[in-house]
């Protein structure tokens, strides 16, 4: 499909654009207001304002504010999942194991879309659909730990896969902590210090306690 763009080089206001585009457009107005407002007090008329389109438009791609907001959550999801297994899967040390997954974190609550908000801080928990996405965010990224981290940490499944969720657990409090508190140090710090905690604690403790039985 041709598309039709204004002389200034913006899409105009009932510009016709190709399918895969203009859903990225309504995705990325969606993604403003939801982080901004929340999911109840979006409305489906101020992201159509926000896209440049007619709300018919909106409606053509998605049938309600529940599916948008789903195909926005669904991506985030999927970035998330995609940052921790690149992490996991980048190098074969595990102590840089380690920072790229607590890095993974800082990078995605950092990243200016405020993705995060939705997998994190959803106001809609509530919805089943919305809380299988956000398990399938959790439990994905705790495998991609729980295979490659612990692996020669001489645990069990079920320590290994617990180890997993508590680093996980860290790195996405802490991440989110330390944007709330308006970035105190660089980032780049604020990850060698919580992913030197962590190592602290998988490199050093474990093989200590089991020493000690």
């Amino acid at each position: 499909m041709a598309e039709t763009i204004e002389q200034n080089g913006q899409a105009g206001k009932g510009a016709r654009l190709p399918r895969t585009a203009r859903r990225a457009q309504l995705l990325a107005a969606a993604q403003d207001v939801f982080a901004a407002n929340g999911y109840h007090a979006a409305a489906m008329d101020e992201i159509a304002e926000r896209a440049g389109v007619s709300k018919p438009v909106l409606y053509q791609h998605f049938p309600g504010k529940l599916e948008l907001y789903m195909a926005l959550l669904d991506t985030h999801v999927d970035e998330l999942i995609r940052r921790v297994t690149e992490a996991m899967a980048g190098t074969t040390d595990n102590k840089l194991r380690v920072r790229n997954a607590v890095g993974a974190y800082f990078d995605f609550v950092d990243g200016e879309s405020q993705a995060f908000r939705l997998v994190f801080e959803s106001d809609l928990r509530g919805e089943p659909a919305v809380q299988d996405a956000v398990e399938r965010a959790t439990e994905a990224s705790v495998r991609a730990i729980t295979a490659t981290i612990t692996a020669d940490a001489g645990l069990d499944d079920v320590r290994a896969r617990l180890l997993a969720v508590g680093l996980a657990g860290v790195s996405q409090v802490a991440a989110r902590g330390w944007l709330a508190d308006q970035r105190p140090i660089p980032k780049d710090e604020a990850v060698a210090l919580i992913s030197t905690l962590i190592w602290r604690g998988i490199g050093g403790g474990f093989p200590l306690q089991h020493q000690h039985e």
